[in-house]
């Protein structure tokens, strides 16, 4: 008895083909960090096959690995590794991309297979710029900020009061039920609605992610309960008006000074015919000089 069996439609042995497999087809990295991209050939019979690594990056296709050596923005940085893994010595944010490894096998049936691993590079927060007023009334709202935009995947924010973190939900701690502020997690905004005295003290932010995290420099905000400054900004106002003010009148004063000075300097006295001669003012006393002609 002859029992004859078909292939399945679409389905070559392995003994027949190249076939490739990798153990993550999304790969994380942290940004300076080395990273394997792997590529394993389960079933091949050609003994040397031909292997390629592309980089696509904005649906362009670049080489990495070609001919048999690393190649363009992976070269120097990079080492193919048996049986057709790339190993990135130092990972960078411009290595986020995906990576395709192809290879052509001329002995097998099926002579070709390739295979796409996306790499995703985290890059680490650089110091936030942070925001905080230096004074404000009791009562009165206002608004803490903080900011940061190199770390990738964007970073979640913490505000922390006087070295203790503050819980996003005041509510949800003992410690904090009595506080009225907001906490954005993703914008780095810290609201409150109505400041109190027990709110001033030393801020700063912590901006994180799953590649580290930074903060900035702790900055102090003073709670009053009168407007000081703005108490302070309108008398400084004040005593500038009355400055210039003072300032105009000196000036106008001065122009009168000068003015009368140069009318006395040129005012010509009225000659005497009557043949009396008067001293000059500065002599104390008259002095007759000549008789009465009769």
């Amino acid at each position: 008895q002859l029992n004859c069996r078909a292939p399945i439609q679409g389905h070559i042995p392995s003994a027949l083909g190249v076939i490739l497999r990798t153990t993550d087809k999304i790969v994380w990295a942290n940004e300076f960090e080395p990273i394997e991209l792997t590529c394993l050939i389960e079933s091949i019979s050609t003994n040397n096959p031909r292997i390629e690594w592309k980089k696509i990056k904005d649906g362009i296709p670049s080489y990495v690995y070609f001919q048999n050596k690393i190649a363009g923005d992976l070269e120097n940085r990079a080492q193919l590794r048996e049986p057709a893994n790339i190993l990135i010595f130092n990972t960078t944010r411009s290595d986020t991309a995906e990576y395709r490894c192809e290879v052509a096998a001329i002995d097998d049936q099926r002579d070709f297979d390739e295979i796409l691993i996306s790499l995703a590079v985290r890059v680490k927060p650089v110091v936030p710029r942070c925001s905080v007023p230096e004074a404000v009334t009791v009562g009165t709202s206002t608004e803490l900020r903080c900011l940061e935009n190199e770390g990738f995947p964007a970073p979640q924010y913490r505000w922390f009061h006087n070295n203790e973190e503050l819980p996003q939900d005041p509510k949800n701690s003992p410690r904090f039920v009595n506080f009225s502020y907001t906490i954005n997690p993703d914008t780095g905004s810290l609201k409150f609605r109505r400041v109190r005295k027990e709110d001033a003290g030393e801020y700063y932010c912590q901006a994180k992610n799953d590649a580290g995290h930074a903060q900035c420099p702790t900055q102090v905000m003073e709670v009053y309960d009168v407007d000081i400054i703005g108490i302070v900004l309108k008398c400084l106002g004040g005593v500038s008006v009355v400055i210039i003010l003072m300032a105009f009148l000196c000036s106008i004063r001065r122009m009168c000074l000068q003015y009368k000075c140069h009318n006395e300097n040129h005012y010509n006295w009225p000659t005497q015919n009557n043949g009396v001669e008067y001293a000059d003012a500065d002599e104390g006393h008259f002095r007759h000089k000549s008789s009465f002609i009769i």
